[in-house]
């Protein structure tokens, strides 16, 4: 080869522990979960490892196909995946990820799966969909005993056994949601989808679904209209006596990202469903589910950014330009610290919402995780795209090509925004639930003046976040600004208690101060940026 095409300056692989993060692990050991480190390492020693990011990329670049029809012209509405997409899918649930803490009675059962999902997460983003809605739905379908006695155990099972057959016959099973209509939206009492009682019990619902991922789960939760109003109701994919429940699949969805996981437009058709829950309290009913896949839209934008800082940190490490390294250029430091405070703000009040579904006998906790759990899926979810496309830009031009796997992050980083509600959504929840639960205000600022004294600018922060809500005047308008100030101090508390010192202070310096910067690298003078960027360095 000629010497004008010598490889020089390029940034060697990326293998490593995705697991060696110190705001997670600091954040399993706070939740009594420090037990479980040992399997969150083998986790991310593999979600490190050549053959696992190998296996993310393919099958984004390998797109589930629909096939509605066998050769023979019979119905059959399946849909065929990458064989790496049931690798993933295997490991995730081999380690319990899906939903074994729901069986598991050890202290920190739910904080060691969130550290799993955040961990595991950062491999391959899509077929995390199906996980959490299989972690989202036991609590859901306990509001009908005796399903619940049937699936629960299988839901929970280590075994990933794909394939149509009667759930009940199966060593583990796949669970999925199935709520949105084309014109209702987050709006779900607009759904039209009705369900008419029959003489054994069961339903036959009839109507569309706008939005049904992973549509080749065991067991799906739906909304329909039944006698007594909108109710929730579980549809098995194979029918007890094996037969295919007619749930037809009638095209895929080309998403801008999640491109790994299938997300389809159905319709049932006289479709057999089991009431879960009483009639006319579907909502009330599948809030459960969407509760805890909210909670994963946190962990889930929490760990693209941990994965957005760490990419972006051994870029910068090994690549230089204009005479040293681009990690040891002031500006450059700023962004990549900037960056780092985030991940950590995030990953950590993630993680502690995790801690909180681990007390449900705790009042005051179940309070704090209402109201927490509703800002931080608005804040954090939100700032998960602006997140991804400042890490994207420390590569410069190879940031924007598909081989360095940044543009699969960017385009992840939009959804969990929109899932489970859009920013919108969540900033309105937050107000409701002041509104209907006045406790979980209490319990929100116990939290968070835990840290009272501690640090002068959020101190001065809550303070004005208390005279804000003071003011109900335009509340709703207000709401965005509102709910991102409760994050932020929520945010800075926990840091200040628990984090890094120079993350705390570099994050309540730029964040409550009156000149922090829009974009990301707008950190004030004096920061130790060295100590914020050691931490993700791998």
């Amino acid at each position: 080869m000629s010497a004008t095409h010598e490889v020089t300056n390029q940034v060697p692989p990326l293998v490593y522990d995705v697991a060696q993060d110190p705001a997670l692990l600091e954040a399993l050991d706070r939740a009594d979960a420090g037990w479980a480190a040992e399997e969150v390492h083998e986790l991310g020693r593999l979600a490190g490892s050549e053959q696992a990011q190998e296996w993310g990329r393919i099958v984004n670049e390998n797109e589930p196909v629909l096939r509605t029809h066998d050769r023979y012209g019979n119905r059959i509405d399946e849909v065929e995946y990458h064989p790496y997409w049931h690798e993933l899918m295997s490991v995730a649930v081999s380690h319990g990820v899906q939903a074994a803490p729901w069986r598991d009675e050890r202290a920190g059962a739910h904080a060691a799966r969130a550290a799993k999902l955040f961990v595991w997460g950062q491999v391959e983003a899509g077929h995390t969909c199906p996980i959490s809605m299989t972690y989202a739905a036991v609590p859901a379908l306990r509001a009908n005993p005796e399903l619940a006695a049937v699936y629960e155990p299988l839901l929970a099972a280590t075994e990933y056994d794909f394939g149509l057959r009667e759930p009940s016959t199966k060593r583990g099973l796949i669970a999925g949601m199935s709520m949105t209509e084309k014109q209702g939206g987050s709006d779900v009492r607009a759904n039209t989808t009705t369900a008419r009682p029959v003489a054994d019990g069961s339903y036959r619902l009839m109507g569309h679904k706008w939005f049904t991922s992973a549509p080749m789960s065991d067991l799906f939760l739906t909304l329909a209209q039944a006698p007594g109003g909108l109710s929730c109701f579980l549809l098995p994919r194979a029918l007890p006596d094996g037969s295919r429940n007619p749930i037809r699949l009638q095209r895929l969805k080309d998403k801008l990202g999640n491109r790994s996981n299938a997300s389809s437009e159905i319709e049932y058709e006289d479709a057999v469903g089991w009431l879960v829950g009483e009639e006319g309290r579907g909502v009330r009913t599948i809030i459960e589910m969407v509760n805890n896949t909210r909670l994963d839209c946190a962990l889930g934008s929490a760990s693209g950014m941990r994965l957005g800082a760490v990419r972006a940190v051994h870029h910068a490490t090994h690549r230089h330009a204009f005479g040293k390294a681009l990690v040891d250029q002031p500006l450059m430091a700023n962004v990549l610290a900037d960056l780092v405070v985030e991940s950590d703000a995030a990953a950590t009040v993630a993680m502690r919402l995790a801690a909180a579904g681990d007390r449900p006998d705790d009042a005051q906790e179940q309070a704090f995780r209402r109201l927490g759990l509703a800002v931080t899926k608005y804040w954090v979810c939100k700032r998960a795209p602006m997140h991804a496309a400042e890490a994207l830009e420390c590569f410069g031009g190879n940031g924007y090509v598909e081989e360095s796997g940044m543009p699969r992050l960017y385009r992840e980083a939009p959804l969990m925004s929109i899932w489970e509600g859009s920013g919108n959504v969540a900033a309105l929840d937050a107000l409701r639930a002041m509104g209907r639960q006045p406790e979980s205000v209490a319990a929100f600022f116990t939290e968070v003046e835990q840290a009272a004294g501690a640090d002068a600018r959020l101190d001065d922060a809550v303070g004005r976040l208390k005279k804000d809500l003071s003011d109900l005047d335009d509340v709703e308008f207000r709401a965005r600004r509102v709910v991102e100030s409760m994050a932020l101090v929520l945010q800075g508390s926990l840091l200040v208690r628990h984090g890094d010192q120079a993350v705390a202070d570099a994050f309540c310096a730029s964040r409550f101060a009156g000149d922090w910067g829009l974009a990301f690298g707008t950190l004030p003078a004096g920061t130790d940026t060295s100590a914020i960027i050691d931490r993700a360095r791998v």
